[in-house]
């Protein structure tokens, strides 16, 4: 069984009616709401930081002539 941890946070009136009515549109709770929120804002930090290692190892291996999964098993194999 899950365990939750309480937490209070303070929120803009306006962003806490919109959460709320989120809420309730959706039939969740506003804890709910929050979670989900949390767990796009999560998804979508990774998402960034992986399209910035991406672009990192693109650069090095374009830095040495590698453009094509041929030309990386021929630099691979030395």
């Amino acid at each position: 069984m899950a365990t939750a941890v309480k937490k209070t946070i303070s929120l803009p009136p306006e962003l806490a009616r919109e959460a709320e009515e989120m809420a309730a549109e959706e039939g969740k709770t506003l804890s709910g709401i929050i979670q989900d929120a949390l767990r796009v804002a999560r998804k979508e930090r990774l998402r960034k930081e992986f399209k910035e290692i991406q672009g990192y190892w693109s650069g090095k291996a374009k830095e040495k002539g590698i453009l094509t999964e041929k030309d990386l098993c021929k630099y691979l194999k030395g």
